[in-house]
């Protein structure tokens, strides 16, 4: 967790989006590694903030802002360019810092389209409003994004999983923060 002067500058809703690669070119160009397959929030974004790389060798601040000037998709990876990222050194002193971008810069979704951030922490009933647990995480799995659900077996934390498609997931309110499904508790049993 961020501490200190730096925190007060990251914005609240900021969401750890990549990290930087290494300099790309000799005019301050640098490649970034998404964290996700769909990177369209690096590109709908121009301030980014970028927090050092936890080395012993600090080159910038703990916190520093970046405005972009242009972000693309170059042979599978994604480049980008930075008004105040002049040369070659100075992008790769940016080298393993990890890239934040505020929550509301993400490109609006199609209807029943979530991004994973807003699903995780979400509380999970079925149709009948027993409380099944919290969404903890998703995965990838083939074809399907598959639900990982931290919830209470025996009083003991336990994960269990329901595949997220519609014919379980029958509701998902972000603004209420939760998800209704056609899942039973006894399916884990």
């Amino acid at each position: 967790m961020l501490t200190g002067p730096d925190a007060a500058s990251l914005p609240e809703d900021c969401i750890a989006v990549a990290r930087v690669g290494d300099a790309w070119g000799i005019k301050g160009w640098f490649r970034v590694l998404p964290y996700s397959a769909q990177p369209e929030a690096l590109f709908s974004c121009q301030h980014w903030f970028l927090l050092a790389a936890p080395s012993g060798k600090k080159t910038f601040p703990a916190l520093r802002e970046l405005t972009i000037s242009e972000a693309k998709m170059h042979s599978g990876s994604v480049v980008v360019n930075a008004l105040e990222i002049g040369n070659r050194d100075a992008a790769q002193a940016l080298h393993g810092a990890t890239v934040f971008i505020p929550r509301a810069a993400f490109p609006s979704t199609n209807k029943d389209e979530y991004y994973w951030v807003d699903l995780i922490g979400l509380s999970v009933v079925n149709r009948q409003g027993v409380e099944l647990g919290t969404v903890k995480d998703l995965l990838a799995t083939g074809e399907q994004t598959t639900l990982v659900i931290e919830c209470q077996q025996q009083e003991k934390l336990c994960e269990q999983m329901i595949p997220f498609v519609s014919r379980y997931v029958d509701q998902v309110d972000l603004p209420a923060r939760r998800m209704v499904v056609d899942w039973q508790a006894d399916y884990w049993s």
